[in-house]
């Protein structure tokens, strides 16, 4: 079959949407942070490695004009279309579609967190012929293609039409195996997919699916969506051996100077499985020859792990804070607290490792001295030993529907916009009502990258002239940031 895998592009006010891997969604008129959809590309590499003639057709990351991507799209006359969603679009994507089945006769599979949720919503409000309600929708795509080409039996989390009613295969079964997987066509998929604190080119792989907490194997927050909805709070490896491997293919057919690791949790939360990585990437002369960065919770950074990592390559680790109150932490089920959050951060950066830090700002329980928290703990952490690469993320605070944290805002009556308007969760107001501007708040931690103590010990500790390039893109991209912030203002 012809098979595309879209990412239209569907602006607001010539802002475009971070869809792709993107957990926390939002428009934006900088591009200088747009990671690529992994599990769609691991879709396309499975369909091809199937003979199927596949199209990655992003128009977001290639900033095209609407008019100019479906004319792109109606030429290569697909059979079947996917399309991955989120709550803020997706009723544009319902929208989408119906006009897409007017104008080519092609099938649809719809994917995503939002439709992992509330599968049938979206069965009924577009004319979408399929839909997978799991994260392994890659595994989910190839046996609706199987189906339709051999009449296979579809797997379990699978809804389709038939003779006009809307049927499903049962309860989603998440694949065990991710051995299973491919390694990702980045020339199907392309290679200019960045964000503006990885060194280019960039590369992104998924060691595993799913958090695996802290080193009791707990921690799955409140507001996080992909938990919920696609790895149903279970957390899943690939084996060490596959992840190198998939590496060095990565390093010698495509030269990514940095990958980056976005499993929720980075498989660093094991240490026995750490190990063996470090002894796979020894074997193959890999170790200290490629940045490895990853999401990581700070509870991992014992001495043993910072230094295994080190030998490694790691360069950067991506932890979230998110609040300076341990009252809100125990709220969102974080299984953290600040001093451990602030002991571990603080020992990464003693073995030299980057740190990125993640917050947010409007929780609804939360006063202006809590935020204050937030403000001041980011700010020491930033300082603490700092060079240049660490950085941190700050986003309002937007309860997706499916999170545990969606339901208790409808329990107590915390949501200051209509929650069944899904535009309105696009980050461009606060969701929830709140004492404190939270917009306002959000914008004052991104400026800690301004604080001019930063500044100096990033500069002085800058080594080559590719710091240089990624500082600058970083300043782009902060700049960038603070635009949006005045437009959503």
């Amino acid at each position: 079959m012809r098979v595309a895998i879209l990412y239209p592009p569907l602006d607001k006010e010539g802002r475009f949407p971070t869809l792709g891997q993107n957990r926390q969604f939002k428009f934006t008129n900088t591009p200088e942070s747009f990671p690529p959809a992994i599990v769609p590309a691991y879709t396309a590499t499975m369909l091809k490695e199937d003979g199927h003639d596949v199209f990655w057709h992003d128009g977001i990351i290639n900033r095209m004009q609407l008019d100019e991507y479906d004319k792109t799209l109606y030429n290569f006359r697909p059979d079947l279309v996917v399309i991955e969603t989120k709550t803020p679009i997706i009723r544009r994507h319902w929208e989408y579609i119906d006009n897409l089945k007017k104008n080519i006769d092609a099938k649809v599979v719809l994917v995503g967190d939002h439709v992992s949720w509330n599968p049938e919503e979206s069965m009924m409000k577009s004319k979408a012929d399929f839909l997978v309600s799991s994260g392994d929708y890659d595994f989910g795509i190839r046996s609706i293609c199987r189906h339709i080409d051999d009449g296979d039996k579809m797997v379990k989390g699978i809804w389709y039409r038939e003779e006009e009613k809307v049927r499903n295969t049962g309860p989603p079964k998440l694949v065990e195996d991710l051995d299973a997987l491919p390694f990702i066509d980045w020339d199907l998929i392309g290679c200019n997919y960045h964000e503006a604190y990885l060194y280019r080119p960039t590369g992104y792989i998924m060691t595993g699916r799913g958090c695996g907490g802290g080193p009791r194997g707990v921690g799955c927050c409140s507001f996080c969506i992909w938990q919920h909805a696609l790895w149903k709070q279970k957390a899943r490896l690939r084996s060490p051996a596959h992840v190198a491997e998939e590496i060095t293919q990565m390093t010698e057919k495509h030269g990514f100077r940095e990958i980056f690791d976005d499993n929720e949790s980075g498989a660093v939360y094991n240490k026995k499985w750490l190990a063996q990585f470090h002894k796979e990437m020894k074997d193959k002369g890999l170790n200290g020859e490629v940045m490895l960065s990853a999401n990581s919770r700070a509870d991992n950074f014992d001495d043993e792990t910072c230094e295994l990592m080190n030998k490694i390559g790691f360069r950067l680790l991506k932890v979230g804070l998110e609040s300076g109150s341990n009252e809100t932490l125990k709220r969102i089920n974080k299984k953290e607290t600040i001093e451990q959050i602030s002991a571990g951060i603080k020992n990464a950066k003693d073995h030299g490792l980057r740190i990125k830090i993640t917050t947010m700002t409007g929780f609804p329980w939360e006063t202006e001295e809590d935020v204050q928290k937030t403000f001041t703990v980011t700010r020491e952490l930033m300082l603490y030993k700092a060079k240049f690469g660490d950085c941190l993320q700050s986003s309002v605070l937007v309860p997706y529907p499916g999170t545990p944290l969606y339901y208790e805002a409808f329990k107590n009556d915390w949501f200051a916009i209509d929650p069944y308007n899904y535009d309105d969760y696009d980050m461009a107001k606060p969701v929830l009502k709140c004492s404190y501007d939270p917009m306002a708040w959000c914008e004052r931690i991104w400026k800690i990258h301004k604080n001019p103590l930063f500044v100096l010990r990033s500069f002085v500790s800058m080594r080559s002239f590719s710091d240089i390039k990624v500082a600058f893109i970083g300043l782009r991209s902060l700049r960038g940031h603070e635009e949006d912030q005045k437009w959503d203002q």
